[in-house]
This record gives structure tokens, C-alpha cells and sequence, in this order.
């Protein structure tokens, strides 16, 4: 991971197109929650042909090119889509929780409902975001 200064984007240079280790974090027998996350990983990896991805702190990131701008984890209970620039997404939904500086996450709970349409509204709103700061001069 490489900070990137410019506008504050986390950079992991070793991320690539489809991550074996990502799959096999995903194909983890009898984990019904990393298959509940995985639904969401997979509208991240939809977003466009520069997505990319790996593991890092034990759970899937998706990059456009290098700069992450989403992560799907899953605990016992729920499991967390995250933005690394969340902050500044719009939410009208208001599914956003957290307080940092930056990073913002909806948290899911299994049998509860999903605003399916919000939640994939921020997915797209945080890929196009990292996006326009990729683009960005200087």
C-alpha cells in the first residue's frame, strides 16, 4: 500500500484483475456471510474494465487501477460494504455509517433488508469518485 498525497487516495500497486486469493477468500466452505458480501464485491468488480483487486487486512479491495475505493468484509453477525472515500459520497438513503475522516460503510445484517438500489448507487458513485480523482491534475 502507497499513499498516494495528492488527493488522499490508497494506492496498492499489486492489485490485478481477478485475485485467486480473493476468490479463495469468497470460496471459504460453510461461510454464508462471505457469500451474502460476495454479491456486493461483484457489483464493485462490475463498475468498469480498470477494476482491480486483492487481499489486504484479511478482506477483498477493489481498486480502480491501484486506488482503492471499495472493500466487502464479512463478521458473524453482518457484513460491511465500505468506501474508502465515503465522506464524500452523496447518501440520500442514508445507509452510511461511521465517523472517520474519510472512510464511511453500510453495514448488513443477514434476514434484515437492503435498499438494493442505494446500496448499488454508492458502489457506483464511490468507483466513479476514485475515478475523478485519478483523472484530476495536480
Amino acid at each position: 500500500m502507497r499513499p498516494d498525497s495528492k488527493n488522499k487516495l490508497m494506492r496498492f500497486p499489486g492489485a490485478i484483475r481477478r485475485d485467486p486469493a480473493v476468490e479463495a477468500w469468497f470460496s471459504k466452505a460453510g461461510d454464508e456471510m462471505r457469500a451474502f458480501a460476495r454479491v456486493w464485491f461483484e457489483e464493485m468488480r462490475g463498475c468498469g474494465e480498470d477494476v482491480r483487486e486483492l487481499m489486504n487486512d484479511g478482506h477483498p479491495i477493489a481498486c480502480v487501477e491501484d486506488a482503492a475505493f471499495g472493500y466487502v468484509d464479512a463478521f458473524a453477525a453482518h457484513v460491511n460494504v465500505g468506501f474508502f472515500h465515503g465522506a464524500a459520497l452523496d447518501d440520500p438513503a442514508g445507509l452510511l455509517e461511521g465517523s472517520g475522516k474519510r472512510m464511511r460503510h453500510v453495514k448488513l445484517r443477514w434476514a434484515q433488508s437492503v435498499d438494493t438500489a442505494a446500496l448499488s448507487e454508492l458502489i457506483k458513485a464511490a468507483y466513479r469518485d476514485i475515478r475523478e480523482r485519478l483523472d484530476s491534475p495536480l
